[in-house]
């Protein structure tokens, strides 16, 4: 078995977190597993700590294993990628998950636990794709889950710097938050142009609500944004939304749950592996849910760029077809 590093994020889930690894630990108590366990203090931490783990452990194999939520598996995940010897899981403690809901992870911490374990012990490892993002400056960033600019960004900033998001964990009600925010935004956001650049080929979008790149296919807290999206194809879906008045974009925004809004013609349904995204102004982009700057923004797909350990060996369509 691997030397097993655990990264928690007490703040997860309004503090929630803390009970989930308290939990965790009597499962690492019972299975008798050595494991070294990190907690983050600041923004960016869990990154800090997967580098240095990396640097320490001279190319000798690593599992990393987050506990948290999206935002936790983004910084480990950008700890992991420039190396090899390192490979990742996640453990779901946070209000929006949608690493676990598109990896096929249990959404009960406990028994995700037991079954990465288990896939420890087969030395049972999977390679995913992931994207890397060139923006502002040249900075460069990767993404797990999935990116965009626009509309979503927008909700993605509010929501993670927001009160809201904490009394409706407190509540059990953390999925609505995102609704709280589009109803926030949805009568004041000012469309604007988007050009994409998608392997080479021009697209443009007059009018245009947000654009989201996928690597699996879901964001938001569970919304199944792109139905098809797989991280084993080695090629991003693009979802844009265009001219679409708003009482329509509040229609539409329902049946992204289940997947229905891709059968509307104002939603357009693209693939590519290097996208170039540009704006008549300035947008908001994110990565995996976390601000990360503004348009333009490149992205490239990595294919099976990042070692994981997961559930269970899933093939590309039983990917796309999970209902969490």
């Amino acid at each position: 078995m691997k030397n097993i590093y655990f990264i928690i994020n007490p703040q997860a889930k309004n503090g929630d977190c803390q009970k989930v690894w308290r939990k965790l630990e009597l499962i690492l108590l019972e299975q008798k597993t050595p494991y070294m366990a990190f907690f983050t203090e600041y923004r960016g931490h869990a990154k800090d700590i997967v580098r240095s783990i990396a640097v320490k452990s001279e190319r000798s194999q690593v599992m990393i294993i987050a506990v948290g939520g999206d935002g936790t598996m983004h910084e480990v995940i950008n700890g992991a990628a420039p190396f090899h010897h390192v490979h990742v899981s996640f453990i779901p403690g946070g209000s929006g998950n949608d690493f676990s809901r598109g990896f096929n992870i249990s959404k009960n911490p406990s028994k995700a636990l037991i079954t990465l374990l288990q896939q420890l012990e087969q030395e049972s490892t999977d390679f995913v794709d992931i994207g890397k993002i060139t923006i502002e400056d040249k900075k460069e960033l990767f993404f797990i889950n999935n990116m965009g600019a626009g509309f979503d960004a927008l909700i993605s900033k509010e929501v993670n710097h927001s009160r809201i998001k904490g009394i409706l964990n407190r509540l059990s009600l953390g999925k609505f938050v995102y609704v709280y925010f589009l109803f926030k935004n949805l009568f004041t956001y000012k469309r604007t142009q988007i050009d994409i650049n998608i392997d080479g080929n021009d697209y443009s979008f007059p009018s245009a609500w947000f654009v989201t790149v996928s690597n699996q296919p879901y964001y938001g807290g569970g919304m199944k944004i792109s139905p098809d999206a797989s991280p084993y194809d080695g090629t991003f879906n693009i979802t844009v939304v265009n001219n679409l008045s708003r009482i329509k974009l509040l229609l539409i925004f329902i049946t992204v749950f289940w997947g229905g809004h891709t059968g509307f013609k104002e939603v357009s349904l693209l693939t590519g592996k290097n996208i170039k995204i540009n704006s008549d102004t300035p947008l908001h982009v994110h990565a995996d849910g976390e601000d990360i700057g503004s348009t333009p923004v490149i992205t490239t797909a990595c294919q099976k760029k990042l070692p994981v350990v997961l559930n269970s060996r899933m093939s590309e369509k039983e990917v796309s077809t999970i209902d969490y």
